[in-house]
């Protein structure tokens, strides 16, 4: 008979093109992934993977069973979230990995809210970018995701995912008090060519949405500074040092001396979205911690305005 570990220990080595690589996603040690693999050879009685130079591949059969296991998988998780679950009982362990923002505008609010109920939900929170995000949730590294899209930088997202979107979050472009800016209602990307930018690190999607703002007028930003954390971007701005594109979902007051000034044509959004994994659907804390930031992102206490100090 077929083990299940040793048919999931061989999807990890497809999806992620080592044995070191699926032991480190699986948390096993990589001598016991290749135990998995050995056993389900002995068991079929036939190679499912070979050596290639430092790496390995899988053999014509061995993609052939990696497939199989995928359903069977899929199958399994979602008996695991519908039959064997109680629906009036949200309990479990789910592994949410979240954009930085979203961490304090929507997690922070949903982790409170489970606090402070009767529910055994017990959730851990990875801050990574919504493209990391995608795939973790896609792999089974994850439960949930909490991505974002950029109106201009669409975000792709598997067959196998279900994607519910909860809010637009406006990104406002922040500047000194002292600049001649601070004193418009909005600013245009051609008022905006000769500015000194702080930006989130190159590649990040929050990136080539500021690199996008000038695409049409064959321009590119001088960006001065990269940081990943938009309270750094604040802080340079009350240091009058750069200006900075920073979306309103879990943006903190801002300091006297920084002004937040709306984009126009065309203004900068990004819609926020939750992904899970379909098999997933019916699962009672899924639904439960979906509910939950739907509620709050619904509210509008997860963002401030562009004129709120």
């Amino acid at each position: 008979m077929i083990d299940i570990g040793s048919l999931r220990a061989l999807a990890a080595i497809e999806q992620h093109g080592t044995v070191i690589a699926a032991a480190e996603a699986m948390g096993f040690s990589p001598s016991a992934v290749s135990q998995q693999v050995k056993k389900l050879e002995k068991e079929g009685g036939f190679a499912v993977l070979e050596r290639r130079g430092r790496g390995v591949l899988l053999t014509e059969r061995g993609l052939a069973l990696a497939a199989y296991g995928r359903r069977i998988l899929a199958e399994l998780e979602e008996l695991e979230s519908t039959l064997l679950a109680d629906p009036a009982k949200p309990n479990g362990s789910l592994r949410l990995v979240s954009f930085s923002t979203a961490c304090r505008g929507l997690v922070g609010p949903m982790l409170a809210r489970i606090g402070q109920s009767d529910a055994p939900l017990e959730i851990s929170v990875l801050a990574q970018d919504p493209r990391e995000a995608v795939a973790r949730v896609a792999n089974g590294e994850a439960d949930l995701g909490l991505v974002h899209n950029w109106n201009s930088v669409p975000l792709v997202i598997p067959e196998h995912l279900a994607l519910e979107w909860l809010c637009e979050d406006v990104a406002d472009v922040l500047v000194h008090r002292s600049h001649p800016l601070a004193k418009q209602s909005s600013v245009e990307p051609a008022e905006l060519v000769d500015e000194r930018w702080i930006s989130t690190p190159d590649g990040a999607i929050c990136n080539e949405a500021l690199l996008r703002i000038f695409a049409d007028l064959g321009r590119v930003p001088d960006i001065r500074i990269y940081d990943p954390d938009f309270a750094t971007h604040i802080a340079l701005v009350e240091q009058g040092v750069a200006v900075a594109l920073v979306p309103r979902l879990g943006r903190p007051a801002l300091p006297p001396d920084v002004a937040a000034v709306q984009v126009v044509k065309p203004v900068q959004a990004r819609q926020v979205g939750l992904v899970h994994r379909r098999t997933m659907t019916a699962s009672p804390g899924i639904r439960h911690v979906a509910a939950l930031l739907r509620e709050i992102a619904g509210s509008g206490i997860a963002a401030s305005g562009p004129g709120e100090p």
